[in-house]
Order: structure tokens, then sequence, then C-alpha cells
């Protein structure tokens, strides 16, 4: 046979058999696919694919030996029922009872996101439980659920980024069918829901692609090890391997959106970047179904190209995170400046990140020790390509303690940051139990089985803060089960105190964020910061809006500079019982902030 597949195939039914093919160049002599503990030699074809087309029910456990070697998992397997480490399950996916039929996706201009893990967000930590939580979310006021990666790793409990089987659910959230569930469930709740996935590496146990063939290359490096095999001998099966995650993870379970981890490690020096031939065929899946869909980049490299369109010569990714505006608000809070935040304590640098989502645009990085990032051109990129947020699984979960801002920030100087982000010309995003200062914190926590592993992962984490002071009780273990209960929300403090407090400034900025489309208004061109003699007071300008902030010790009085010179114009939401426009002029108190509108629109 001469005919090369496309893409590794887990299973396709064809005419009542199924079509199993592999891409295993490594194999000298022979493949064998192993169906239920009995083996058929597989066919080779050209460029190391291997086929067979032989009867398998729905269920079947299945995985290919290579050259009599042991049976290992399927590489694109899309269900692992015993983990990464056993066998793959045969299952269709395409008999799912799906009620979505009229869903087009959301706009992603004026949505906002919320970040959650599978696994911490409710006890059960399954997908279906969370099912039981999306009506929070639909009264919060937010657009697009974004889950934690949820491909199959080792172990029970984990952050999602050691993943090992790109194509598979993990199991312990509930599997394949699982994520079908939730992604209906949300749909009938008007709400899109977007999936993290990792293509610049593989979790270090369970690693079973570099048995196959070359999936990675020593040609580049990444903090992980080897780099991705994107541009060097054999990498064309490479890329449409991972152009087929990325369409069968929309396909096949109806997500609207992918969020790729840290693009920045996609080492790629091939004419078309591999995050192109994303676009491409994101585009063209959209296309053909009838659907938005959209890929947002995590990329530290502050290129605006990242979300360029092709047409204007950029790589047409959709949006990528703004860590700079996060680096900002959490100075701005905190007073912390250390290792990268130290530059953002610079003056203005808050006034500067609200106008435009990259603080260092070319200019002088003390962090990196060298010039960064390119200057956004408001002409060419709307504000909705850049992903910003007061808190993140990043930016809470890799502190020592997990501990997130309410933990340390003073409820009013909590709210004038949501007002804040929740007023940007941005694509805000929430990280689960934001919305109402949640208690209890996100820490590191792993489940791996390798014993040898688990321990190098204890000491490594210890080391790391030991440079900061921090003595080996400080550090929590992240192997120890009570790391996992620890970072669980507690839902019942909705209801409780300023926990309640907090849950409705979110859902009053939000509201308003939608009634107003100024304040969801992505033409960066259109801001303007306007500084006041006091530092840490300023006004936003958002359109015929203006947000109004105090994050100085002292009262201070504010010129909002309104389109009508006051007239006309209210107070929309304020953290004080009484605050009025008085002759285009606001008294705000130390921690404040107040937003400011037309009466009507």
């Amino acid at each position: 046979m001469s005919q090369k597949p496309s893409i590794a195939s887990a299973g396709t039914r064809t005419d009542g058999a199924r079509e199993f093919t592999v891409w295993a160049p490594a194999a000298t002599t022979s493949v064998d696919l192993d169906l239920d503990g009995t083996r058929h030699p597989m066919e080779p074809l050209t460029g190391g694919w291997w086929t067979l087309r032989v009867p398998a029910e729905e269920g079947a456990r299945y995985g290919y030996s290579l050259d009599g070697g042991p049976v290992l998992p399927d590489p694109a397997a899309r269900r692992l029922p015993d983990g990464p480490h056993g066998r793959a399950q045969v299952v269709d996916l395409d008999t799912f009872p799906w009620t979505d039929a009229g869903w087009t996706g959301v706009d992603l201009q004026g949505a906002t996101i919320y970040e959650l893990h599978i696994g911490t967000f409710t006890d059960e930590g399954t997908l279906d439980a969370a099912i039981g939580r999306l009506d929070h979310l639909v009264d919060l006021g937010v657009d697009i659920v974004e889950l934690m990666p949820v491909a199959s790793f080792p172990g029970a409990h984990g952050w999602g980024y050691d993943g090992v089987a790109p194509f598979s659910v993990h199991e312990p959230y509930g599997g394949p069918t699982a994520l079908q569930r939730f992604v209906d469930a949300a749909h009938g709740r008007g709400l899109a829901v977007a999936l993290d996935v990792v293509h610049n590496h593989l979790g270090p146990d369970g690693n079973y692609l570099l048995s196959y063939g070359p999936y990675f290359t020593d040609r580049h490096h990444t903090p992980w090890g080897a780099a991705v095999n994107l541009d060097g001998p054999s990498s064309d099966e490479v890329r449409a391997y991972l152009v087929e995650n990325v369409v069968s993870w929309l396909r096949d379970y109806h997500l609207d959106a992918l969020r790729l981890d840290a693009v920045h490690e996609l080492h790629d020096d091939s004419a078309v970047h591999v995050l192109e031939s994303f676009s491409v065929a994101v585009d063209d899946l959209a296309e053909e179904i009838g659907r938005r869909m959209y890929l947002i980049a995590e990329s530290d490299r502050n290129d605006p190209r990242t979300v360029t369109s092709r047409d204007l010569g950029g790589l047409g990714i959709d949006a990528q995170w703004a860590d700079d505006v996060h680096h900002g608000l959490h100075v701005a809070l905190t007073g912390e400046s250390q290792g990268y935040y130290s530059d953002f304590a610079a003056p203005h640098a808050l006034e500067t990140v609200l106008a435009s989502p990259f603080f260092h645009a070319g200019t002088y990085s003390t962090f990196r020790g060298r010039t960064h990032g390119r200057a956004v051109d408001p002409t060419r990129v709307d504000g909705s390509a850049f992903v910003a947020s007061l808190q993140t699984h990043d930016q809470v979960g890799n502190r020592r303690s997990g501990d997130r801002l309410s933990a340390t920030v003073p409820f009013r100087r909590l709210a004038v940051g949501a007002a804040l982000l929740l007023t940007s010309p941005y694509t805000p995003m929430l990280f689960m139990g934001e919305e109402w200062a949640a208690s209890t914190p996100w820490q590191y926590f792993t489940d791996h089985t390798d014993v040898d592993l688990a321990q190098a992962v204890r000491d490594g984490r210890r080391r790391e803060f030991a440079t900061h002071g921090w003595t080996e009780e400080d550090v929590p273990d992240p192997q120890d089960a009570a790391t996992v209960r620890v970072s669980t929300l507690h839902w019942s403090e909705v209801d409780e105190g300023e926990h309640e407090r907090m849950l409705g400034w979110y859902r009053a900025l939000l509201a308003l964020r939608r009634s107003r489309p100024d304040l969801g208004a992505g033409n960066l061109a259109d801001v303007r910061v306007e500084s006041s003699p006091v530092p840490g007071a300023f006004v936003v300008a958002r359109g015929a809006h203006r947000v109004a902030v105090n994050l100085s010790d002292q009262d201070v009085d504010l010129g909002l500079g309104l389109p009508d010179g006051g007239t006309g114009s209210v107070v929309l939401l304020t953290l004080d019982a009484t605050t009025t426009v008085e002759e285009d002029t606001l008294h705000l108190t130390p921690d404040s902030v107040v937003v400011v509108g037309p009466a009507s629109e």
C-alpha cells in the first residue's frame, strides 16, 4: 500500500470494522495491534505508518507492540481507563446525544472568561459535579468557562500540565463522555467552554511518544527538556499530530476555544509556524461547522504579531494572555516588587497597562536584563485580543502557600482591582473563587506514582523557596492529599459576610460591563488614563464613562473630564453609600473606585 494516513487513528469505524492506524517509524520490523489480549500483525505503509482493519466493539482494550516489545498505549488514545500506563479503550465519540444543535458560540469581544480546575472546583472533583455549579457562573455573568488541562496524567490529582496523552480525558474527572456532558450542559445555559491544552512538552511519567518516533528533538530545548519536533526531520507527522489534536478537541467535544500553553516554547523555524497552522485549521473547521471558535495563547514574548491576523502578516491567534496587566495590577494592590514585579513598581506603571497591554514594548526589562517586547498598534489589534486578570492558576499556585489576593489585600482595595479589570478594554479572566474572595488557597499539588519523581518534586519545591528564606516546614508538600483538600473551594462561603458582599460586587460589575458598551469596548486608541498629582489616583476614560480610582492613603478630588462637563452623568457603581458628581469632580477616600456615566443609554 502506498497511501499515507494524515493523522494517528484511535479505532475509526469503517463499514462494520475499525481501522487502526499508527505512526511508528521507530519500529524496524513489525507493529502488532493487541486487541483484548489478541495480537494482530499490522500492515506497513510509507513513511513509518502502520494500519489494520479489524472488528472491534466499543469498550475493547488495545495497544501497540513494536518489534515484539511490550504493549504501549495508543499515542492518539481517546480514553485511558486505567491511566496513561494502561491500554487504551475504544470509544465512539460521535454517538453522544448532543442537545446544542442551535449553538453558534459567543463573541470574544466583550466576553469574560472564568478559569477553573476540575479537581478542586467541587468536593467531588469531577466534570459531572462541576455541571452542578454552572448556574452560579450564569448568575455571575461570565461568558466562557476555561477548564485547566484534562489530558490524562499518572495519579488522581494534579494541575494537568504534566499530561502525557494529549487526546485523552483524565479518567478521575469522568473520562471523555463526561467532558461531552459538561460542554453540552454549559451550552444549554449559554456558556461557551474553553480548554487549556499543552503542546510544548509532555510530563516526565508516561510519555510513550518517544517509543514511537521522533516527536521530540534536541535541536531546541525548553524548561522541560528537549523540544517538540516542529521543524526537524519527520516533523511533518508531528505537526499533523498536533493540528489534529487541536481540531479533535473542538470537533469531538464541541469546545468553543483552546488556550495554548506557553507557546513561546513551541520552537519552530519553519516558514509557516505551527501556530499559524493551528489558526488555519480552526478557521476551516469553524466555517465547516458554522460556529465561532477561538485560539488563545499564553506567550511571554509581548509580540502583538501572535494575535495579528494572517492577512496582516501575523499568526492569526485570536487572543493571548497579557501578564503585564496582571503584574501592574498586582503590584499596585499589594506593594510587592520582587522578581519580575520589580519593573511594575515604577511610577504610573498601572496607568500604562490599563491603556496598552504590554508594559514592556521595546523597553528594558530588569528581570530579563534586556530589551523586551513590541508596541501594540491599536489600529491592527483590538483590546479584546488580550486576556487580562487579577489572579490565575499560575500567579496564585506558584506562590509558596498558594495564597490568593484576598488573604493579604483588604476588601476595598481588592474591590478596586476588580473594578479596574472588569472595566478594562481587555478580555477579563477570573480565577475560580475570586468572585467571592475565597478563603481557600490554591497550592501546587501532584500525585506522582513514581516514588523517585515524587521526591524530586518535593525537593525541587523546597529548594526553590529556600532561596527566599523559607524552611522545609513552610512549604506545602505537593504529594500530600491534604494539599489538594485545602485547595478545594468552600462553596458555603458564597452566602457569608464579606464573601457574599464581594460576590455582589463582581455581579454588579459584570452586569454593568454588559449593559454599558463603553466599558467592554476594546478600541485601545479610545482609552485615556489621566493621572493626578497624588500617586495611585487617576481617572480612566472609557467613551462617555469614567472610572475614578484612589489607591493612595489620602483623600483626593479628581476631575473627570466628562464630555458634558458632568451634566447628565451619574454614579453607576461605588463602594460608598453616597457619592455624587459635583462640577465634573469626584471626592474619593482611600481605596475607592467610582464608575460614572450617562444616566441612561
